[in-house]
Formats: structure tokens, sequence, C-alpha cells
């Protein structure tokens, strides 16, 4: 199967199947969005969306935050993993985004990734969620499902895999793709045992159809 053909295939079953398809991790505003996915690194957006409730009510915005003490931060995030690290680049952001941002988050993915705990995928996550800018954030369910899929042949690391998503997909289609690989992947596509016997997308999938077929049929 050629890669343009994959790509049409399950591009085209996502906008039939999935034609809503956004974050599941709550926010209110730009901040309280990066706030949300600096948290979610190596943890679920169930938990975090746990821990934000209460740290939105006490720290709402990039100024509140910014004149928090670091161990008060710490204290509402611990749940989460890492929180020694989290409430040092939550506090360094705000700090940042009201020093030289004027208190308004950025909307560009460079200026994005000059703030604290703010890499590649997270600018893009934010950049791509608030501002609809033709961008991927590459996280691991992404980079599971477009190499599984065979959508990224070769493919070694996340940022060759954004790039590969990037020239193929549309730009105005990015992202959205972004969630639909994302969910899939949490929910279908998943690390073990990915459930291929109810997957949409299986006829366009290489590893379908080298290890489930014909097991499957």
């Amino acid at each position: 199967m050629k890669i343009k053909e994959r790509y049409k295939g399950v591009l085209e079953w996502f906008e039939v199947s999935m034609p809503v398809a956004e974050t599941e991790l709550g926010y209110a505003d730009p901040f309280q969005l990066i706030v949300a996915v600096i948290l979610s690194a190596q943890c679920t957006d169930k938990r975090v969306n746990m821990i934000t409730p209460a740290l939105f009510e006490k720290y709402p915005d990039a100024l509140t935050m910014s004149q928090a003490a670091q161990e008060d931060i710490f204290e509402i995030i611990k749940s989460c993993s890492y929180p020694n690290n989290k409430a040092r680049h939550l506090k360094g952001m705000a700090e940042m985004i009201v020093n030289h941002f004027g208190g308004a988050v950025p909307s560009e993915t460079d200026e994005l990734r000059q703030l604290p705990g703010v890499g590649r995928k997270t600018a893009n996550v934010v950049a791509s969620v608030v501002w609809n800018k033709p961008v991927i954030a590459v996280d691991t369910h992404i980079f599971r499902v477009a190499r599984r899929i065979g959508l990224t042949p070769g493919a070694r690391n996340p940022l060759e895999v954004e790039l590969r998503l990037t020239k193929e997909i549309p730009g105005y289609k990015r992202p959205q793709a972004h969630h639909w690989f994302l969910l899939h992947g949490r929910y279908i596509c998943t690390a073990r045992n990915p459930a291929c016997s109810t997957c949409g997308i299986s006829i366009w999938c290489s590893y379908f159809k080298k290890h489930k077929s014909n097991a499957i049929y």
C-alpha cells in the first residue's frame, strides 16, 4: 500500500467516525491549558483533572501563580508525577509570562518554548488547541500510533514523526489530527494488546496486516 493511500484512508475514516475530537484536559483559558499540559507530562489526564480545580481556584492566572511560593504549588500538585520539577516549572512559566509577555500566554510556538517546562510538544498542543495553529504535537500515544499504523516508516523519534505527519497532513487538519491519533492510541491502539478486531482503520494499518489479519480473519 502506498503511503499516500494509507494517509487518505486513515484521515477520511477519522473525519467521518470522529468528527469531534478535543483535549480531555479541563481548562478555561490559555494559561490554564498550558498549566494542565505541563502537569500532564508522564501523568494521566484523569489525574491532572483531579488536581487542577484546586490549583486554579488558588492561582487562576499567571500573576497569582507567579507570586506563589513554589512549596505551596507543590502541595497542591504533589499527587502528580515529578511534582518538584513541575512546581518549579509552573512558577517560572508564570513569572516569564508576567515579566516578558505582559501577562498573556504567547501564541507562537517559538515564544511558547521559551517558557520553563514548555518543550516542543507542549508548545504545539497549546498553539493548536487554543489558536488552531497548523502544528502537530507528538506525545507517546501519537508516536506509537503513527509508527504502528505505518504513517511514519523509519521514524526513530518524536521529531521525525512530527515532521513526517506535518509533511503528509494538510495544515488545516493538523490540530484535529493530533486529537484523532491521541484518542485512538489512548482507547483503541493501546501500547499492550491493541484492539485490532474493533479498529476502524485496520485495513490501512501495516501492524494489523503483519501481525493480526490472519489470526482474526
